[in-house]
């Protein structure tokens, strides 16, 4: 995540005709340092702040983290987001208002008709996959990776929910992000027991630039629950508790609210 140039504190220098009308050197450079102070732990808080929201956070050895922006960057020329086939996702999203808390207070249902752009990742055999081979069943897409600290928090109630709903009519989707080292996300999963989610990779992170393009993806983790038809039913920036029972719940609702009955692929 880009920050911005700290404020310096400096003091002012004394005029040409004397410092007559000026406090005392010493009192007033103590003042102006303790403002450049105040000013320094505000930004430090707001960094701070933002860092445990979006997960930012990089651990040595791993890439720079996809930047982070304050505005969605244009949508591709070829996708529009909005659907009129949606709407009736829009309707159903309502029963999720008030499934929207605890764990889960920061989750947003569709107020619009919005469809996802085309996403492709790899599976665990290398091969792509993309978001339409999930065309019937209710998503849980998630982006993470292994530099992001409430992406490694949240895995384990992912995998628990998967374990717990996940089959034909519903998946979790974890997308893994990491830019290098291919075998450090396996490992990672590995040793904290996850053993319910099918492995998902996008070292080239166009699945997280495809949804910042439609306002869906500032930083990590980005988690987006869609229906049967590939039309987002909610979306949540941050983490959140999977695993908790707010979270079964809602997916709950979005397994028998999810749109029409398509086959499985």
């Amino acid at each position: 995540m880009t920050e911005a140039d700290q404020p310096r504190a400096t003091e002012t220098d004394e005029t040409a005709t004397g410092p007559a009308t000026t406090p005392p050197k010493g009192r007033r450079g103590s003042g102006v340092r303790t403002v450049g102070l105040v000013a320094l732990a505000t930004l430090a808080g707001a960094v701070a702040g933002a860092l445990a929201l979006y997960g930012m956070n990089r651990l040595p050895g791993n890439a720079q983290a996809p930047q982070v922006t304050s505005a969605p960057a244009a949508e591709p020329a070829a996708f529009k987001v909005s659907d009129a086939a949606c709407q009736g996702t829009v309707e159903r999203a309502r029963a999720f208002v008030p499934l929207a808390k605890g764990g889960l207070a920061a989750f947003s249902p569709a107020t619009e008709p919005r469809r996802l752009p085309p996403l492709a990742f790899t599976g665990a055999n290398g091969k792509e996959v993309t978001l339409a081979d999930f065309k019937g069943r209710v998503v849980l897409l998630n982006l993470w990776a292994t530099w992001c600290v409430p992406c490694r928090k949240e895995m384990p109630d992912l995998d628990r929910l998967q374990g717990s709903l996940g089959g034909p009519e519903f998946e979790v989707v974890a997308v893994n992000l990491d830019t290098r080292d291919p075998d450090k996300p396996r490992a990672f999963l590995d040793e904290i027991g996850v053993k319910r989610l099918a492995f998902y990779a996008d070292p080239a992170t166009k699945t997280f630039q495809a949804l910042r393009g439609v306002g869906r993806g500032f930083g990590l983790p980005t988690t987006v629950i869609v229906d049967r038809d590939g039309c987002e039913m909610g979306y949540l920036a941050g983490p959140a508790e999977w695993g908790g029972a707010e979270a079964e719940a809602l997916v709950r609702a979005a397994i028998g609210t999810g749109a029409s009955t398509s086959p499985v692929r």
